[in-house]
């Protein structure tokens, strides 16, 4: 009478920690979000001729970011739109796309696409990848200064934000006019909200 027990047992406990194995390594697979366009924004700094620091900005970027909490692990990939260029209304913007510098018409996009992210505890600390402007690709390590992951309070579902910085000399890009009376270092903020796709 105790065997038929004992086995029936046996078999729920077994039943049982396989769901849990289920349960768990669905929760730890990677969630993909994708920019907001009303909230992501690229930015580009650089020192003129000493007496100012400029700053422009690219108004269109859109990409997506894959990033697993539970395993430690992200990745992004990343488009801007060099067209969308804004100078303040200054007539800079047209100087800037021209083939003297991004040449917009051959190049209109820039892309970055990550190839590591580096953690500290549980946040994100850093991300490598590649940059392509001018068709030209370096490797970059973008800094994390914010990161914050959770249910957007109005999208009512999951959410990602971060700002970040990295550092590149614009010759390396072919982007040398007027060095070095402009300056040759670049300073690139990328700042983006993302959300994952809405269930169902």
């Amino acid at each position: 009478m105790n065997v038929p027990n004992r086995a029936v047992a046996m078999t729920a406990l077994a039943t049982a920690v396989i769901l849990a194995a289920g349960t768990g390594t669905a929760l730890a697979a990677p969630t993909t979000y994708h920019f907001n366009p009303g909230h992501s924004y690229v930015r580009f700094g650089y020192e003129h001729m000493g007496f100012s620091h400029q700053q422009q900005q690219f108004d269109k970027v859109s990409g997506s970011v894959t990033f697993d909490p539970q395993a430690k692990t992200g990745s992004a990939d990343v488009t801007i739109d060099i067209r969308s260029m804004d100078t303040g209304g200054s007539p800079l913007a047209a100087d800037l796309q021209s083939p003297a510098f991004f040449d917009t018409a051959q190049y209109p996009t820039a892309t970055f696409k990550s190839t590591a992210v580096h953690f500290r505890g549980d946040q994100p600390v850093s991300m490598d990848g590649n940059l392509t402007i001018k068709g030209i690709t370096h490797p970059v390590t973008l800094t994390i200064h914010h990161f914050k992951h959770g249910v957007h309070p109005l999208e009512k579902r999951e959410a990602i934000g971060c700002d970040a910085t990295t550092v590149v000399k614009r010759s390396d890009f072919g982007l040398s006019k007027d060095v070095p009376l402009v300056g040759d270092q670049v300073t690139i903020t990328v700042d983006f909200e993302a959300t994952a796709a809405a269930a169902g």
